[in-house]
This record gives structure tokens, C-alpha cells and sequence, in this order.
């Protein structure tokens, strides 16, 4: 089934047990999934590989709103956000842990030969498309500075 056809049977099963927050947050995703099949030079079916992007895209928004709004002092609105990325994060798969995380980076290090800050971009490229999904493009950044520096 694909991630669209899975949203909208979802958005059914909240609208029936009148779950507000989960409808609110489904439907921005479907918003997201329609917007992107609709743009200009877009695919009519999206693949899965783009599905994920969309969803990634999606939590990253809500972990900045969030943080935004807890640094502003309105904890009402950033836990709306907080509800919303909870769902989100339903649909995408299982994060890296931070130890698999730096052994999956270091293993990509070893492999390119990197020694110094210099190959990191080399690092990044291969780690973003390699960990894609499995975890936070900032968190693969912030690893591949630490174990290159």
C-alpha cells in the first residue's frame, strides 16, 4: 500500500474515533504528498524514496517549529507540533541509534580513507545517501565532524 493510500484509510480511522490532533497531522501530510505530486515536472505516482523525503522534510519542520516556539515561551503551540511529529515519525522507519549511528559513519570513514576535515564532504555524500531515512541529515553532520576533527 502505498504511503498516500495509507494516509488517507488513517485520516478515515481518526475522523471515526475524533481524534482532532492525529486528523490534523495526518492531513498536513497528505497536503505534503498531494503538493508534491501536483508541482511542476512531478510524478504522477510517487515513488517511495520521495514518499520518505516528504515525511523527513515534514518532522524537520516540526522539530523547528517546535524548538522555535519552546524558546518563545509558548508550550502550548509546541505541543501541538510535538503531537504532530509523534504521527509523523509513525510512517518513517526506525532511527539509528547514536551508537549505531557513529559505527555506521566510522565504517564510511574507514572505507573512503578519510583522515581529516577536508574529506568530509566526500563523507557526507556517501553517509547521507547510505543512512537516508535511518537517521537526521544534522545528526550524520554533527557525527562526521566529531570523528573526522
Amino acid at each position: 500500500m502505498s504511503l498516500k493510500a495509507q494516509i488517507e484509510a488513517d485520516i478515515k480511522k481518526a475522523m471515526l474515533a475524533k481524534d482532532k490532533d492525529r486528523l490534523r497531522a495526518l492531513r498536513s501530510i497528505k497536503s505534503a504528498i498531494m503538493l508534491a505530486e501536483t508541482e511542476k515536472g512531478g510524478e504522477a505516482e510517487l515513488s517511495a524514496a520521495t514518499e520518505m523525503k516528504i515525511l523527513q522534510k515534514a518532522a524537520k519542520q516540526r522539530r523547528d517549529s517546535m524548538a522555535l516556539y519552546k524558546e518563545q515561551g509558548r508550550d502550548d503551540l509546541a505541543s501541538a507540533e510535538e503531537d504532530e511529529l509523534k504521527v509523523i515519525h509513525e510512517y518513517l522507519p526506525k532511527q539509528m541509534s547514536e551508537a549505531e549511528l557513529e559505527a555506521a559513519v566510522n565504517k564510511i570513514i574507514t572505507d573512503l580513507g578519510a583522515s581529516s576535515m577536508k574529506d568530509m564532504g566526500k563523507v557526507m555524500g556517501i553517509a547521507t545517501k547510505t543512512l537516508a531515512g535511518k537517521a537526521d541529515g544534522k545528526a550524520i553532520s554533527e557525527k562526521v565532524k566529531a570523528l573526522l576533527s
